[in-house]
């Protein structure tokens, strides 16, 4: 590692320079395994391309289904696929954004080490580390579900944290999710837009993402490098103590702060047992919301390998959304977020302006209303219906 003062402007994060590399290398292999490996450029974030072969081969396509496939989809090429109303179900994982923003507080413990942590350097090594952990959970190759506006998702039973996420506005896509327990509160506003240009497909997130080594330092007020760190975004990260120079100072040693979790073999859809358990009812708290993603028959269907009912249950629910979107147009009605307010906030990002949505408090109350009741009936999980509709039955009104 070289001296900290060539690279003094760049801070912790100057590894994490390819903003667009996580989701596009994700999901360009994910295209690659469709099209097979002949003629195909698979990129490989550690360099070379001798396991192309392999990666290609790692999804879920069959050799026999490929051509297929790929005649099917050449129509998207150049399209905005978070538009695209009739995307084939095949290249979804059983999960929405919305729980894709519930992955991040996977390894959270980071943040209650940080809070209780007095050293404000260690401070920021433990935080640092969880914001390099996110990036673990993005790197699957199959594409979440984009949620019905209105959607929800509820998690606790996790490091004593109470999770809430929704889907804020259908055009552009965009989820805003609150967590917060004893020890931290974290607020995140998503937008996303992508572009399948064929063998691939560029992602245009708001948001930060990088190679799998990082590289960097923790600085005092005087930008002088107190504490150096290092790892792999997918393997582990670790720290020492540095001297002025950022080298090791001696009589210390490299310290691992963090290390991915096992993962189950051989996984259909490459899932943690953190992300199963996002999936499971045992993280949804008693009398959840109807709206939520959980309870979305067609990702239900898909986790149970059913791709021709999964198909039909979302073009069902985008026909439904599409039903509602007219219905409030012709009302002159505004949808407006349940437990998230649109400020006046807007950032700039490299990608384009975000608006910023706020946690409003309301989902607090709602919790400590049903959490406090007597009366909590426990119904079937079976027998409740995705619901997160603005109006009722329309095609009886």
């Amino acid at each position: 590692m070289g001296s900290p003062k060539k690279d003094q402007n760049k801070g912790f994060f100057s590894a994490m320079t390819s903003g667009l590399s996580l989701f596009g290398n994700a999901m360009h292999r994910s295209v690659n395994g469709l099209l097979g490996y002949e003629g195909v450029e698979v990129i490989n974030p550690e360099g070379g391309k001798e396991d192309a072969e392999e990666e290609a081969q790692r999804g879920r396509w069959k050799q026999e289904e490929r051509e297929s496939y790929w005649r099917m989809m050449h129509k998207y090429i150049g399209s905005d696929v978070t538009s695209m109303v009739t995307l084939p179900v095949l290249l979804f994982e059983p999960m929405t954004m919305l729980q894709k923003m519930a992955e991040l507080m996977e390894y959270s413990y980071l943040l209650d080490q940080a809070d209780k942590c007095d050293n404000p350097y260690l401070r920021l090594v433990y935080a640092s580390s969880w914001a390099i952990s996110v990036y673990y959970a993005y790197q699957r190759t199959w594409k979440p579900f984009n949620p019905i506006i209105g959607e929800t998702y509820e998690m606790v039973n996790h490091g004593g944290i109470t999770f809430i996420s929704e889907q804020v506005s259908h055009h552009p896509p965009m989820s805003a999710g609150h967590a917060e327990n004893e020890h931290f509160t974290y607020d995140v506003t998503s937008k996303l837009k992508t572009k399948f240009l064929g063998n691939s497909l560029d992602v245009y997130p708001v948001g930060r993402a990088g190679r799998y080594e990082v590289d960097g330092y923790v600085y005092n007020a005087s930008e002088e490098p107190k504490i150096l760190m290092t790892g792999k975004w997918n393997e582990s990260m670790s720290y020492q103590p540095c001297d002025m120079e950022g080298e090791p100072l001696q009589g210390t040693e490299l310290k691992e702060v963090w290390h991915v979790a096992d993962i189950p073999e051989n996984d259909y859809f490459q899932f943690t047992y953190f992300a199963h358990k996002i999936n499971s009812f045992d993280t949804a708290p008693k009398k959840f919301l109807a709206s939520d993603s959980r309870l979305r028959p067609d990702r239900f269907a898909l986790e149970n390998g059913d791709l021709s009912k999964a198909g039909a249950e979302k073009s069902r629910l985008e026909d439904r959304q599409r039903e509602e979107k007219r219905t409030r147009d012709a009302k002159g009605h505004q949808f407006t977020p349940r437990w998230f307010d649109l400020t006046d906030e807007v950032s700039a990002t490299p990608w384009g302006d975000l608006e910023i949505y706020r946690y409003n408090d309301k989902y607090t109350e709602h919790r400590a209303t049903v959490d406090s009741s007597d009366s909590i009936d426990e119904a079937d999980i079976a027998s409740i219906e995705f619901n997160p509709w603005q109006y009722g039955n329309l095609s009886t009104e």
